[in-house]
């Protein structure tokens, strides 16, 4: 895990204590891009199960996850692709 998954990792599980927590880097696929050159950001995938996310759309979850890494958004992160999850929907899937 890199450093940068690691720090957001870290954020995402103190915020959300999540019963599961997946995330990957792709940031190697995506080196050459545009964005990732002007903004240094990476790319990555998360997967997050969360009891938090009771009750919330699926908009308001982003909201709450792009909160908890705060200016990792603009910095360290080009772009996030979400799968959030309650505990139950994760199960039935």
């Amino acid at each position: 895990m890199t450093e940068r998954s690691e720090r957001i990792k870290n954020r995402l599980v103190e915020t959300f204590s999540p019963e599961h927590f997946e995330i990957i880097d792709d940031s190697q696929s995506h080196a050459g891009h545009a964005g990732v050159q002007e903004t240094g950001g990476g790319h990555f995938f998360v997967t997050i199960v969360s009891s938090q996310f009771e009750d919330k759309s699926r908009v308001q979850r982003h909201q709450l996850i792009y909160a908890a890494l705060g200016a990792m958004m603009q910095t360290d992160i080009h772009a996030l692709s979400i799968k959030s999850f309650t505990p139950k929907e994760f199960s039935q899937n």
